[in-house]
């Protein structure tokens, strides 16, 4: 360290990589004093003009205000107020114009001037070493002061520091050609900037302070060195004109040979840097109570004709200071912020002064040409010798192009300080700096969009990770034990136990609640986990089960003494003949068109013979079906009501299908009917009317043979024979039906063979009448059976049973009527088939004969 200093103070430079000699052009502007301007028409004043965050407004439209009076009051971290440059009355606070690239608009205080330019009350410390740290940082703070060397960064913030400082440097280089500012300020306030840094000596306490200045100001070295003389530890260390030697982190490789790290700042290796203009600020704050309200602004370039520099107030129009210098316009004149190297051409003259506001550059066509198109790079590495931060430029523009955001970080894209040496070198006229800018603002702006996220997550985690741990919390409250009680607690508990023992009586549902009591006293004096007591609960379900055993059993008794034979066996026999007699019954249907059609009237005796051996057919199938339905009925009547309710159900099923058949088979046999004679067709249905009566009767009295069978004690099983009986009957009738059809045929052919005359003399009038009279029997059969199923309907809902006990006689009377209507009915069952037969015939005679 020692040997560092002693090189230092012996006037030791050291050289940094890179560096481009572009013309200078100072002495365009440096050759006469600071000029002060008048009072412009109006001010725009922006509330940020710093590096951080907006003051928050104190003043509102219309408002009048003093000069040095201030717009805002800091709010938050590395925010800076703002002051009024000069009384008057603010007009309106607006968007404008900012002092950007971009133009974007910012909230700005616009104040119309008085012309009076009064001060606000002033605080001036003439003894400022009697001041403590944290006051002076405070005056810096409130004054508004920020880097006025181009970066804009509070200087409270530098002043404030927390780690321990060794070199003080005072940037006075201002390499950058045309700009003249700090030289001229170092020429005519050379006292009070040397005051500004031994202020900051007070606050930061350095080892050593030391001044750089380019070798093409020999004025300003001269009166610093004049004004430090009585101050040993600021060194006045002149460096060589290099461009840019005046960036921060090559002016402390020039007069320390230290590097600051990559992503690091000065105070990281115990050094700290201010501009020359801020140090003067900081004086006029300090010692005169004045906040940063105006600056030295180089106004210069072939289009003016006062170039010089001249005290701009914070706000004032560009424009102001171009008229006021002497400003002559050329055709598609630029106007540059800054230098010809790092500023920017402003989209209009409109845009106030700020902060970090230098220079105004008004160059013509040959002072600085247009940059002409950009062509492809020819890798000739002029950009990367040129480059003070040992970049390539070459490989940064690339990845930059491509969006490769990932590389360019890692080729330190951040370490570059934007100075446009590369740019100024390229033979291909790349704007290489534009490139490095918007991919500095891409990468910021995904830098902050995923803190963002990371921050969303963090709360969200955090949040989850609250509301499992306030679930287990429940869960856990919940699971634990009870606190133990007192003696007091427990001796209620004791005397409550002993009222419902002494309330109990001898009964079973108070001696099982004074058990359960019991029984729960004694597991919480054990300190075990209470458990329901059930035992009440099983004996009653047990005794539940017990009785419906023994009700299972009885009813399982009462079955078995029932004589019947086997319910599998004799269903199952009942199902085959069934089955048999419907296939029979459906084998005579199918035939009966066929015989129809082949009974024409070509051989009488053929027909009548053919009719003959299929009645006999049916009338055995007929009597085998009767003779094995008592046997079915007596075996059909099962002992369970479930079966007995099943067969019941199938058999009334059976019965509307073939009901239903039977009607839709019907109609067929009435498109035939034709008018005929009255009173023929009265006696045909006479006698129909008749013969269906007395088949009635004999379904009636048929059907209490069939209900007389089995007489069950129990009333369900009553029932359900009753059920079983009836569906049988209808059964029995359908087969009758069926067997009538096929006694039609037979019957026709008897007739023929008896009187053969007689059907031969038939005319085809009689063939009509008989075909009318044929119709009108079956339209009075089909009503007469109608009027036996009602009847047999009622008779069903009435008692079946009585309990009194029937006489011998009152049976041997009810066989009789039954075996009377039984051959009535078959007759009236002939009659009306051999009426339909006839009547078929004859239609079919009158046909062939038509």
């Amino acid at each position: 360290m020692e040997k560092l200093l002693e090189q230092i103070k012996k006037g030791t430079v050291w050289a940094f990589p890179g560096g481009v000699h572009p013309p200078q052009q100072k002495t365009l502007s440096n050759s006469a004093r600071i000029a002060r301007l008048p009072l412009p028409d109006k001010l725009v004043v922006p509330i940020k003009q710093h590096i951080g965050a907006n003051g928050k407004l104190i003043v509102e439209k219309g408002q009048q205000v003093l000069k040095g009076q201030a717009l805002t009051v800091p709010v938050a971290n590395w925010s800076v107020p703002v002051h009024a440059p000069s009384s008057g009355t603010i007009t309106d606070i607006a968007s404008m114009p900012s002092a950007h690239p971009s133009a974007l608009p910012e909230l700005s205080i616009i104040i119309e001037p008085d012309g009076k330019d009064q001060w606000c009350e002033l605080t001036p410390t003439p003894n400022p070493s009697e001041l403590s740290h944290d006051e002076l940082v405070d005056i810096i703070h409130q004054a508004g002061i920020s880097g006025m060397g181009g970066a804009g960064f509070p200087t409270y913030v530098k002043a404030d520091i927390k780690q321990p400082i060794e070199f003080l440097i005072v940037n006075a280089v201002e390499c950058e050609p045309y700009i003249t500012a700090d030289d001229v300020l170092m020429r005519e306030h050379a006292k009070q900037v040397v005051q500004g840094i031994e202020l900051m000596q007070q606050i930061l306490n350095p080892t050593l302070c030391i001044v750089g200045i380019e070798d093409n100001k020999p004025e300003a070295i001269a009166a610093m060195k004049s004004a430090a003389e009585h101050n040993a530890n600021i060194v006045i260390q002149t460096v060589p004109t290099v461009y840019p030697s005046g960036g921060e982190k090559q002016l402390i490789k020039l007069l320390t040979n230290r590097e600051v790290p990559s992503g690091g700042i000065p105070a990281d290796i115990g050094i700290l840097v201010h501009n020359t203009g801020t140090l003067f600020a900081v004086q006029q704050a300090v010692y005169e109570g004045k906040p940063l309200i105006e600056r030295v602004v180089t106004v210069t370039g072939n289009t003016i004709h006062n170039a010089g520099n001249v005290w701009a107030l914070l706000g004032t129009e560009v424009k102001h200071l171009l008229d006021c210098q002497g400003f002559s316009p050329v055709p598609q004149q630029r106007v540059v912020m800054g230098g010809p190297m790092m500023g920017f051409t402003l989209p209009t003259v409109r845009i106030g002064v700020i902060k970090t506001t230098n220079c105004i550059l008004a160059p013509d066509h040959k002072e600085l040409a247009e940059p002409g198109p950009e062509k492809a790079c020819i890798r000739c590495s002029a950009c990367a010798d040129a480059c003070p931060a040992s970049l390539l430029p070459q490989q940064l523009q690339w990845f930059a192009k491509s969006k490769e955001y990932d590389k360019l970080q890692e080729h330190n894209l951040f370490d570059c300080i934007e100075c446009g040496a590369c740019a100024y070198v390229c033979p291909s006229e790349i704007p290489l700096v534009q490139y490095y800018r918007v991919a500095k603002v891409e990468i910021k702006e995904q830098q902050a969009e995923k803190i963002k996220a990371d921050r969303a997550k963090e709360r969200f985690d955090a949040r989850k990770e609250r509301l499992e741990r306030e679930q287990q919390e429940r869960q856990n409250r919940h699971k634990r034990k009870p606190a133990a009680k007192t003696s007091d607690e427990k001796q209620k508990v004791a005397d409550a136990l002993a009222r419902v023992k002494s309330k109990s009586s001898d009964g079973d549902e108070k001696s099982a609640v004074a058990a359960a009591i019991a029984r729960a006293k004694a597991k919480k004096q054990q300190g075990e986990e209470l458990e329901p007591d059930n035992s009440e609960v099983a004996k009653e379900r047990a005794l539940r089960k017990e009785k419906a055993r023994k009700y299972k059993e009885q009813k399982a008794a009462e079955g078995e003494s029932s004589p019947t034979p086997d319910d599998k066996k004799s269903a199952v026999a009942a199902a085959i003949a069934r089955a048999k007699a419907k296939k029979a019954a459906q084998a005579e249907q199918s035939a009966e068109p066929q015989n129809d059609e082949a009974t024409a009237p070509a051989d009488d005796k053929k027909a009548a013979v053919a009719a003959a051996i299929a009645r006999a057919k049916a009338k055995k199938a007929a009597q085998a079906e009767q003779s094995a339905e008592p046997q079915n009925d007596e075996a059909t009547a099962p002992a369970d009501d479930k079966k007995a309710a099943v067969a019941a159900a199938i058999a009334r099923a059976k019965a509307k299908k073939a009901a239903k058949a039977e009607q839709s088979a019907e109609p067929q046999s009435d498109e035939a009917p034709a008018p005929a004679d009255d009173k023929k067709a009265a006696v045909a249905a006479a006698i129909a009317r008749a013969k269906a009566k007395k088949t009635a009767q004999a379904e009636q009295e048929a059907e209490p043979q069939s209900d007389e069978a089995p007489a069950p004690a129990d009333d369900k099983k009553a029932a359900v024979a009753a059920a079983i009986a009836r569906a049988k009957a209808k059964k029995a009738a359908k087969a009758a039906a069926q067997a009538q059809q096929s006694d039609e045929l037979s019957s026709a052919e008897q007739t023929s063979e008896v009187e053969p005359e007689n059907s031969q003399t038939h005319s085809p009038a009689d063939d009509k009448k008989a075909a009318v009279a044929a119709a009108i029997a079956r339209a009075k059969a089909k009503k007469a059976a109608k009027e036996a199923e009602q009847s047999a309907a009622s008779e069903h809902s009435t008692p079946e049973h009585s309990n009194e006990p029937q006489t011998s006689s009152g049976s041997d009377s009810e066989q009789t009527a039954s075996e009377q209507t039984a051959a009535e009915k078959k007759k009236a069952a002939v009659a009306a088939a051999i009426a339909r037969a006839k009547a078929k015939k004859l239609q079919k005679e009158g046909n062939d004969q038509s």
